[in-house]
């Protein structure tokens, strides 16, 4: 079987990376911050904003629980 069955959330377009926590858009691949995915959706967080809440992203807390 080779059929992938993971299920794969849209990847960014031209309009840039936009930090989920702050809002700040990154200006090229963000190499250095966070990505998680929530219902199939793409999640991306600056280096600021995972630093600030790292240790409920390590406890897979909800991101309304920040």
């Amino acid at each position: 079987m080779d059929q992938d069955r993971t299920p794969h959330p849209e990847q960014p377009g031209d309009e840039g990376i936009v930090c989920a926590g702050c809002g700040k858009v990154a200006e090229g691949p963000p190499v250095t911050w966070t990505c998680s995915v929530e219902d199939g959706v793409r999640h991306y967080l600056c280096e600021d904003c995972a630093r600030d809440n790292i240790r409920a992203i390590e406890g897979r807390l909800d991101p309304q629980w920040w």
